[in-house]
């Protein structure tokens, strides 16, 4: 094995372990939250703001990020939203109050905004041909699509036998080793031309934090409040603005010709809706597992273990199955897994029990992410050339973190709706049929929008 493949490999590991890390960190904190309000006494009401503001920085950032790491090179890009990154997990892990806190999660969402766009412009830049770089792809996925669950494993292992502060502490020693690394491992990659697109940026910004906050503000201060109306109608408003704006200049922050396609747009729209809904039910059934089955952090992580390791195992036949059916039905077929295990989990009730009221849907939505994610990441990234590779990259992140938040938020309104007091389960029937209905309109979605057959990615990469 050559020096040089020994480091592009080592790079590769480094770069798929920062993209678990930020995969995780959104609901890492999930399983801890009855911990953290009872040592900075947060409120009720506030206790949301832990994934939330993660959600707003992240999910309104991305599109910024993937054009920074475009104009500036991809490697410090990287290097420097690992460092905000590191910095706020250091103050959110030694956090006294709450406001410290979310103001941690909140640079915690700007850094992850300006690294996680680079992840994948990075992983194309390593490969020297298509099959290391479909190679590389599929790691890519198999690594998003469980660090949510792996989250909430090692989230409740760390808050059980020490602290849920190393929930986020455990970032620094990681993400500081892998800042050092990079730069000896990947040469910076070619930048393009172009000046930062500000006025694009501040409405893509604005638009993305009014749209995720509309959701967010549904679900606590109802559809109808003033207040979430007017962020609604803000985000519709600036998302307008942003068009003519991207339009317009010379150096856009988005091409508005990379959501041209047809398929593009599907993928996009199917990816968000399922994150969504995945989201929704590891929070959903998350807190199932606290307040009715009665388990601690570490139980309640656990409990997640047969999703991410079905979810990683499938990952690595994905490919193959994709040479042989084709996106298109991988993505309909995964869809309509996730709406049956959400048909499923509506059964639940107060005597419902782990091994047959959970883990036999739990199996079944395993199975249908990892059917969408792969094969969904493929269609959104199909043509894209590699000056590209950072925006898109961004477009992609931001289905799945504003598809995520949206979701979990959208599904909580509905059982908040329906609970009655004193009674966790009885919500959960009409927000998992709720939830199964919009996952069948992604199904949907894909086998009018999708081909039948788009398999390979073509990119025109750099080398080495």
């Amino acid at each position: 094995m050559t020096t040089t493949l020994i480091h592009r490999r080592t790079a590769l590991a480094i770069i798929l372990t920062v993209q678990l890390m930020l995969a995780m960190d959104f609901l890492i904190v999930i399983v801890s939250l009855k911990n953290i309000q009872t040592d900075l006494r947060f409120t009720t009401t506030n206790l949301s703001w832990i994934p939330n503001a993660f959600a707003l920085a992240f999910g309104g950032l991305l599109l910024l990020g993937g054009r920074l790491g475009d104009i500036m090179g991809q490697v410090k890009a990287f290097q420097v939203g690992l460092a905000i990154f590191v910095l706020a997990s250091l103050s959110g892990g030694i956090a006294q109050s709450p406001s410290t806190l979310i103001i941690a999660r909140i640079f915690q969402g700007i850094g992850s905004a300006l690294a996680a766009p680079s992840v994948l412009a990075l992983i194309t830049i390593l490969a020297r041909n298509e099959d290391e770089k479909n190679r590389g792809l599929s790691l890519f996925v198999a690594v998003s699509s469980i660090g949510a669950s792996l989250g909430l494993i090692i989230g409740g292992a760390l808050t059980a036998f020490i602290s849920w502060r190393w929930s986020l502490l455990i970032n620094v020693p990681v993400g500081a080793i892998a800042f050092a690394a990079i730069a000896f491992l990947v040469p910076e990659t070619a930048k393009v031309n172009g000046k930062i697109d500000l006025l694009g940026a501040l409405t893509a910004t604005a638009g993305s934090s009014a749209l995720v906050f509309g959701f967010i503000s549904g679900g606590e201060y109802g559809w109808l409040s003033l207040i979430t109306a007017g962020s609604f109608i803000s985000a519709a408003f600036l998302f307008i603005l942003f068009i003519r704006i991207e339009s317009k200049v010379t150096a856009p922050l988005l091409k508005l010709n990379i959501l041209a396609p047809t398929t593009r747009r599907g993928g996009l729209f199917v990816m968000a809706v399922i994150c969504g809904m995945h989201f929704a039910t590891l929070f959903l059934i998350l807190q199932y597992f606290q307040e009715v089955l009665g388990y601690n952090p570490l139980l309640a992580g656990v409990a997640y273990l047969p999703l991410t390791t079905i979810v990683f195992i499938l990952s690595n036949f994905v490919p193959r199955l994709l040479s042989i059916f084709g996106s298109r039905t991988l993505l309909v077929t995964g869809s309509l897994l996730v709406a049956a295990s959400l048909l499923g989990f509506s059964e639940l009730s107060s005597t419902s029990n782990y091994s047959i009221g959970v883990l036999v849907p739990l199996v079944l939505h395993s199975i249908g992410i990892a059917l969408v994610f792969s094969p969904g990441s493929i269609v959104i990234l199909e043509g894209i050339k590699d000056e590209d590779a950072g925006i898109a990259s961004g477009v992609l992140q931001i289905s799945q973190q504003i598809g995520g938040a949206i979701g979990i938020a959208a599904v909580l309104s509905v059982y908040s709706a329906n609970v009655k007091p004193h009674d966790f389960s009885s919500g959960l029937s009409t927000a998992f049929l709720t939830a199964a209905g919009i996952a069948l309109i992604a199904a949907l979605i894909a086998t009018f929008t999708i081909p039948k057959k788009q398999v390979t990615l073509h990119y025109t990469s750099q080398k080495l």
